[in-house]
């Protein structure tokens, strides 16, 4: 069993940033692939992107450009940088190895609004 534990988020102005942590548990974080996932306001949770063991990175059309994923195997450590949010940005965001339903931390609040 894979423990996350999400952090860093808040209220910001839209054209704003945030940087999000996810700090994971376990010997083997360097192999997995990492995601994060986020679930706008009565709706369901979405992949917003991912990294992999070679630092790869694929991510949803709707933060391509504007979000970065990375990782320090060091710290056990995948970070989502945010940038220019919009409203619609808003949500509760995870992280979790890539297509694991399990395992779920407790999320990280953003709210992007003026």
């Amino acid at each position: 069993q894979v423990q996350f534990v999400e952090s860093g988020g808040g209220l910001v102005q839209p054209g704003g940033s945030l940087r999000l942590s996810c700090i994971a548990s376990g010997r083997f974080f360097n192999s997995y692939t990492m995601a994060w996932y986020r679930q706008p306001p009565g709706k369901q949770r979405e992949l917003v992107g991912r990294i992999n063991s070679a630092f790869t990175t694929n991510y949803a059309d709707s933060v391509k450009g504007r979000f970065t994923i990375l990782r320090n195997n060091a710290k056990n450590t995948v970070y989502l940088q945010m940038n220019n949010l919009n409203t619609e940005d808003t949500a509760v965001y995870y992280c979790n190895k890539y297509l694991n339903d399990v395992d779920w931390g407790q999320g990280t609040q953003v709210t992007v609004s003026s």
